[in-house]
């Protein structure tokens, strides 16, 4: 689910009488709750175990979230070459449900090789290695949704 449609139901929350609001679509479920001990504009909004949290927070948190936010991306940036993607939509491994993915951690790939899928506006357009090695890690779980920029694999 996308951001947008996520700020939307949050939008629709906040400005209705529901006090609940759970969505579910394809593998992706979505909980929103407005809690009466929460002020009027605050939402928690909860996804699976293996997709990560995320909880509307009073505007002094932000900062502090921001502030250090970047310390954590620093010490979890990976060695060897990141393949990111360039294009915001769906990753997938492979190029239909069922079949082979287009590489595994450990596969030797060369410049050119296809890596992965990113299906975006209902267009599936291949992502391509752009050095040759080894894939490290993969950073993408199948069927997620990437952003522009978001890396994806390391090539080592």
């Amino acid at each position: 689910m996308d951001l947008r449609k996520l700020k939307t139901l949050i939008d629709l929350v906040a400005e209705s009488d529901i006090a609940e609001l759970e969505v579910t679509e394809g593998e992706s479920k979505v909980r929103i709750v407005k809690s009466s001990a929460m002020p009027q504009n605050q939402m928690v909004m909860m996804q699976p175990q293996s997709m990560p949290q995320y909880h509307a927070a009073p505007a002094a948190a932000p900062v502090a979230a921001a502030a250090a936010a970047p310390v954590a991306a620093v010490a979890a940036e990976p060695t060897g070459h990141v393949v990111k993607s360039p294009m915001v939509g769906t990753f997938y491994r492979s190029s239909a449900p069922g079949s082979p993915a287009y590489v595994e951690v450990g596969s030797t790939v060369k410049e050119g090789d296809t890596l992965c899928i990113i299906e975006a506006m209902k267009l599936l357009n291949e992502i391509d290695a752009d050095k040759a090695g080894t894939i490290t890690q993969i950073l993408v779980e199948n069927g997620q949704p990437v952003e522009f920029g978001q890396p994806l694999f390391v090539i080592g």
